[in-house]
């Protein structure tokens, strides 16, 4: 078993966590300093008694020091051995990281991780944080995860090339790595550990505002292609039905199919795109029949709500008709196109 530390502008926290997993296992440990500053270079040239200190000139952040050392590591180190990453600033207890690294020893196709239950005396701003990832993921990917920002995780060796090319060179590298477990069915395995926040956490680097951008970002983007494809809908339905009022043959069933019809056509294949690539990532070119179905679905579904809020609220009112059917159907969209349309099947592993 190896152990990863990133490490940026560390204290002696480090120093006391390395001492206790040397004397306490026989792991070999890397560390990466991810460009500190030089006042810390005499605490990293003190650890190389203990580890192996890798070097960034610059911060490059906690994702990109996490893949220079799973690149070493790969280069260096038997593929059927595992890995478990530890924070340096101390919050991970030497027993718990043992006992993420025996958990892996016997789950070895799974990614293990550290849980916290946030319990006692925790800073509001990490117990709100993690409550709102872990619901914002669960409803994102059907898989409840509780603690979505534990650092302390472990994986094989084997798994590090798909590791590192997974996208993220920060906080969000770790929130990319669950997404990737639960699109290619790798287990995840949650070992609950003490909940450890040392003076309210005043040497976490994490930044409230931008860091939780870049971690709920992937999952917005679905809401943002949804919205931007209902807005394209809805201002093409609008000026289609202002033509088909002028149509007096046409009856309202008529109308509201040729309203709605056409505009569904142009959007769905927009949403397409855009989840295909930028959301869900999936190269599946199968995806499109499996959309094309659902879609057909969804718009059956949207059609009919539509024609009943149209009989509601009248002929000239369709773009709230649309609104209304839309809110209906959107959540049961989302969960067709995570479950059914980008499914994923589980990834190879890749060995040397």
């Amino acid at each position: 078993m190896l152990v990863v530390i990133p490490a940026y502008k560390p204290d002696e926290k480090l120093k006391r966590v390395v001492v206790e997993l040397k004397e306490k296992t026989d792991y070999p440990i890397i560390i990466v300093d991810d460009g500190s500053s030089p006042s810390c270079q005499p605490l990293f040239d003190e650890l190389e008694q203990y580890a192996t200190v890798l070097h960034h000139e610059v911060n490059r952040g906690k994702g990109r020091a996490m893949k220079t050392a799973f690149s070493y590591i790969y280069e260096n180190f038997p593929h059927d051995e595992g890995l478990v990453t530890v924070d340096a600033d101390g919050q991970h207890l030497t027993p718990d990281i043992i006992a993420v690294a025996e958990m892996w020893k016997n789950n070895r196709d799974s990614l293990i991780t550290g849980s916290r239950r946030f319990t006692g005396k925790v800073p509001f701003k990490s117990r709100a944080g993690n409550a709102i990832t872990r619901t914002v993921f669960a409803i994102a990917t059907g898989k409840k995860v509780y603690d979505t920002q534990t650092g302390l995780r472990a994986f094989s060796v084997s798994l590090i090339p798909t590791m590192v090319e997974l996208k993220g060179e920060r906080y969000e590298y770790e929130i990319t790595q669950l997404l990737h477990c639960t699109r290619y069915k790798i287990p995840i395995i949650e070992v609950p550990i003490d909940t450890v926040y040392i003076k309210d956490n005043e040497s976490s680097h994490f930044h409230a505002f931008r860091d939780s951008w870049r971690i709920y970002k992937i999952i917005l983007m679905f809401i943002s292609s949804s919205l931007l494809s209902f807005c394209l809908e809805l201002i093409l339905a609008s000026i289609i039905n202002i033509f088909a009022l002028q149509i007096a043959s046409l009856d309202p069933v008529m109308r509201v199919f040729i309203s709605t019809g056409i505009p569904r056509v142009i959007s769905s294949l927009f949403n397409y795109m855009f989840n295909r690539k930028l959301v869900f990532e999936s190269n599946d070119r199968a995806s499109i029949l499996r959309f094309a179905i659902v879609a057909v679905f969804i718009y059956g579904l949207h059609y009919a709500l539509t024609l009943l809020f149209d009989n509601l609220f009248g002929e000239n009112f369709l773009w709230l008709c649309m609104i209304c059917a839309q809110l209906i159907s959107y959540p049961i969209t989302f969960i067709l196109q995570r479950t059914f349309v980008y499914k994923y099947r589980k990834k190879e592993t890749e060995t040397k």
